[in-house]
């Protein structure tokens, strides 16, 4: 068997281009001082990397102007979406389809920071330059990574609406306003009057914006903020019978439950109205607003509105690419409709009568 072939070093380069190791360290590694190299001599150490067929050569080949044709994929998320269940994998799988389709390689990243979190710079560097661009994602994230990024000029597009102080983000986002909105529209329609809305504490922008939508929809219907009826639930063990009960006996007839990413509010709400004896809808009417995954609730057809998850991923790899191919780095930003679902769990409110208003 002939030996193996040693693979070839930045010392072999150096050798064959006739310049000195450290010119070619300059050249390979992009840093900021490789911008003194001359572009004669640029051109030569990356010939002779192509050549003696060097590793690096994708990213030294960036260096000149060009692209490695490599997008990278980051989330803030603790465990990446690998899991079929998982309410951020098909994210995952839009943005798998779109890069293939635009003729790029995926790159998975997984920046590791303290425990349970992840951060882009943990060890102080940005890895994701390794990529053209970057598609982020997650709910936990560090906005002063963001803000760095967008100080060293790295195009990323990230999935949801994000906002950074001093700093304009290009992302991809659904329109809660919008669907929540549609959603209070359509109680309002079928009678109902008081209408509870359970919130995610530290939901931020998503929050805030359901918020904006269910007040825009109250006022269209011509009804009143009730300011109590706006609940931040620290826990979702706060939804207890006694006090769906006392909602209810205040006169709610509909409730609506903004998701995280999983189930787990919505499945307090049903577990407490089961213990209650309150049915769902004929006494309460409950609607989510998204379609997290399903694990602690019922199988029952939740009227909700779903987020074109897939569709979200693939157009934040076009936009990323559209910020490639734009030299000013203006910001995009793009939001998507969700889609009504009318499941079962909505109904005319009864009248204290017992018969429907």
């Amino acid at each position: 068997m002939p030996p193996r072939r040693r693979r070839p070093t930045q010392v072999d380069i150096a050798r064959h281009a006739g310049v000195s190791q450290a010119t070619v360290s300059l050249v390979i590694s992009g840093g900021s001082a490789s911008e003194n190299v001359a572009e004669a001599t640029r051109q030569a150490v990356l010939a002779a990397a192509d050549e003696l067929g060097y590793s690096a050569n994708a990213a030294a080949r960036s260096l000149k102007g060009g692209r490695n044709h490599l997008l990278g994929l980051y989330t803030f998320e603790p465990v990446f979406p690998v899991d079929q269940r998982d309410f951020y994998f098909p994210f995952l799988l839009g943005v798998e389809e779109e890069t293939a389709a635009q003729g790029y390689d995926l790159l998975l990243f997984s920046s590791a920071g303290g425990p349970g979190e992840r951060r882009v710079y943990a060890r102080g560097a940005n890895r994701l330059k390794v990529a053209d661009g970057c598609v982020l994602l997650g709910r936990h994230l560090h906005r002063d990574d963001l803000a760095h990024l967008v100080r060293e000029d790295f195009p990323f597009v990230f999935i949801g609406r994000r906002e950074v102080p001093g700093a304009e983000l290009s992302y991809v986002a659904v329109d809660y306003a919008a669907a929540t909105r549609d959603v209070v529209a359509r109680l309002a329609g079928l009678g109902h009057r008081t209408m509870l809305y359970l919130q995610v504490v530290g939901g931020d922008e998503p929050t805030r914006d359901r918020e904006e939508g269910y007040r825009r929809g109250l006022a269209d219907a011509g009804l009143p903020v009730d300011e109590s009826l706006i609940r931040p639930l620290n826990d979702a063990a706060d939804v207890t019978p006694q006090q769906l009960r006392r909602w209810v006996d205040d006169g709610v007839t509909a409730i609506l439950v903004e998701p995280t990413e999983d189930d787990t509010t919505v499945g307090a709400v049903e577990a407490a109205a089961d213990r209650a004896g309150l049915r769902i809808p004929d006494d309460v009417s409950v609607v989510m607003l998204g379609d997290p995954p399903l694990s602690r609730a019922s199988d029952h057809d939740w009227t909700r509105y779903t987020l074109p998850r897939a569709h979200m991923g693939r157009e934040a790899v076009r936009l990323l690419l559209d910020l490639l191919d734009d030299q000013t780095g203006t910001p995009r930003q793009q939001f998507v409709a969700a889609g009504y679902v009318a499941g079962q769990t909505i109904a005319a409110p009864r009248r204290t009568d017992g018969r429907p208003a």
